[in-house]
Parts: C-alpha cells; sequence; structure tokens
C-alpha cells in the first residue's frame, strides 16, 4: 500500500538515498530538512520539500496535516562523536529535544508510524562479536546516549498511545547511488571511505592510520561498512510490520563482514587506480579495535537481501560519486 512519507532530513545522505528508494517502491515521500547539513540540491524537483527545523512545532504539524503523512522516517541527527563530548548540550538540543518536539507533534496530529535513524553506539563496547540486538546499551559518548534517549521514548510511547517504531541501529554507512547522482558530502568529512578518496584524488595530503598494533589480521581496526541504498531498503521493507498499534522494533544494519582500515586504503586504490598516501599514527584513545553486526534478525524478518555485500561493491558506487562531483554537490 503507498505511504505518505514524511522524511525528516531528506536532503542529507542516508536521507536523500532513502528518498529515492521510496519513489521506487511506489511510495510519496515529502522533505523536511532545515539543510544545516543537507544539500537543496539532493532533492528531486518533483518532491515537496520543506526548508524547516523541528524546533517549529507549529509548522511541523502543519506539513503532516497539508501532506496527509502516514509515516515519518527521521534521519536529521548530528553525528560527530567528538564534537558531542565537546558540546553535548547542543547534541541533546538536536538529538533529543527537537525528536521530542516532532514526536508530539505526530501524536498529536494521530501519525502513529516511525523509522527512526539509531546507531551501533549505544552499544557503546560490546562484550562480544558480533554485536547483536539483545547485547546491553552502554553509550560511551553523548551521541550514543541521545539516541539511546530516542529509543527509550519510543517504547514508552508505544505503551501510552499504541505508537509504532522501528530503530535501525547503522554501523558504518557507505557508498552511493549506482547511477552517481546521490553521495556523501559532508563538512567536515568524518567518514574513512570519502577521506581515502580525498586522498586519492589530491584534496589531502595523507590518509592517517591511527594504530596498527590491534590484535587484528593487518593490526588496523576494523569496522562494518554497509551500502546506504541497502540501508534504505530495509527501512522500507519494516512497513507492514508497524501497521500493529504499539509496536516497537530493533535492528541491527550492517555485512557482518568487517574491513581494516589498510583494507579499505587498498580497495580505494585499486578501484580509483591512483596511489593513496598514508602516515601511520598512534592509536586513538576510544577506538575499539572491531566493531560488526549480526544483521540475521533483519534477514529474517524484513527479508533483507544486501545487494552490496563486500567492500569493493560499495567502493565501486562511492569512486563514481567522488570521481564525477570532487567538491561535492558544488561540483
Amino acid at each position: 500500500m503507498e505511504k505518505n512519507v514524511l522524511v525528516v532530513g531528506g536532503a542529507g545522505y542516508i536521507g536523500s538515498h532513502c528518498v529515492r528508494q521510496l519513489t521506487g517502491h511506489g511510495h510519496r515521500p515529502v522533505i523536511v530538512d532545515n539543510l544545516a547539513f543537507g544539500h537543496r540540491e539532493a532533492v528531486p524537483a518533483d518532491v515537496p520539500f520543506y526548508e524547516c527545523d523541528l524546533g517549529d512545532s507549529t509548522a511541523v504539524r502543519e506539513i503532516l496535516k497539508k501532506e496527509d503523512i502516514d509515516l515519518v522516517m527521521h534521519f536529521a541527527a548530528f553525528a560527530y562523536v567528538g564534537e558531542s563530548v565537546e558540546n553535548p548540550l547542543k547534541y541533546y538540543f538536536n538529538n533529543v529535544v527537537a525528536t521530542i518536539n516532532l514526536l508530539k507533534a505526530m501524536v498529536d496530529e494521530g501519525v502513529n508510524q516511525f523509522v527512526f535513524s539509531s546507531t551501533c553506539a549505544t552499544y557503546g563496547v560490546p562484550p562480544s562479536l558480533p554485536i547483536t540486538e539483545d547485547l546491553p546499551q552502554h553509550p560511551i559518548n553523548p551521541y550514543g546516549q541521545t539516541k539511546l534517549d530516542v529509543e527509550n521514548a519510543l517504547k514508552a510511547l508505544a505503551r501510552a498511545h499504541g505508537f509504532s517504531s522501528a530503530s535501525f541501529r547503522y554501523f558504518n554507512a557507505a557508498g552511493a547511488a549506482e547511477d552517481g547522482s546521490l553521495g556523501e558530502d559532508h563538512r567536515p568529512e568524518t567518514h574513512l571511505i570519502p577521506l581515502v578518496f580525498d586522498a586519492a584524488l589530491g584534496r589531502r595530503e595523507q590518509i592517517r592510520i591511527f594504530g596498527t598494533d590491534y590484535d587484528t589480521p593487518d593490526g588496523t581496526c576494523l569496522r562494518d561498512y554497509v551500502h546506504v541504498d541497502d540501508l534504505s531498503r530495509a527501512h522500507i521493507a519494516v512497513f507492514d510490520r508497524l501497521e500493529n498499534p504499539g509496536t516497537t522494533l530493533h535492528y541491527n544494519l550492517g555485512t557482518g563482514t568487517p574491513a581494516s582500515v589498510r583494507e579499505v586504503i587498498d580497495t580505494v586504490a585499486g578501484v580509483s587506480g591512483r596511489n593513496v598516501p598514508v602516515v601511520e599514527e598512534a592509536r586513538r584513545p576510544g577506538d575499539p579495535p572491531s566493531l560488526y553486526a549480526d544483521s540475521s534478525r533483519a534477514v529474517r524478518e524484513l527479508d533483507w537481501k544486501l545487494r552490496f555485500p563486500d567492500l569493493e561493491s560499495i567502493v565501486e558506487t562511492a569512486w563514481r560519486w567522488h570521481r564525477d562531483h570532487p567538491d561535492g554537490y558544488r561540483s
């Protein structure tokens, strides 16, 4: 059944890819984004767009009514871990208070289906690997804590109002649209794959490897990279399960096959055919040696299938974007 879907943060990296997937699956997306980190150029011309901040509760309620919204997807969060440690109030106001404003507007307008962009940072340092959804959640930074706070609020709304939600705990979102028209353009950029492409394209002098003596196959950290379109498809696959009032769902999204920092650098070099200058440095405090997902619950319950199961296929899509958009959406 076609749904009118409000995509909050739909001009951002994951949100813009999800908008395209929604259209391809026969749904009608509507975008709300304050363009603090999103890009107007990522918004399709035929998709309704509202430049609006979630702090404007009146405007949000009016959009929910005017566009006859059935379900809300929420991607609008600050996501820099280091900044969250230095400026926690900024993160609590944006990631928690603004989200509560959105949820209140939804309850007021009778919109009771919600898909939430959460994070594996809610687990903190996991006691075992791979990470399953039933492991304890003990965030070690304000960013992860704000996401967990929203997850807990959603559980309370399910009990109080029959509110249905799905929280997707991402690992490392990566890649770009297959046709190269949408991709990663963060300012500042902190994700490894685009940073390595910047070094390959001469936009930065080198890539710094923090720690080469971890207990991993090549001594560098292992992370789970999952394609942004695969993430988006999982968000849409959960729609039917939210029809049951009071449903609260949680899913990890990752490939389950981690790649090391060196593997990422070597893969970028191989796909692009360019040299990547590297400098090795000491470990950074707080970097776990290895993080990767058990996503079997999403596979089992949502029939989630990866179209990009390996690092090379993910990097190939990212290369098309970075090659043709060396200055991001400004290119």
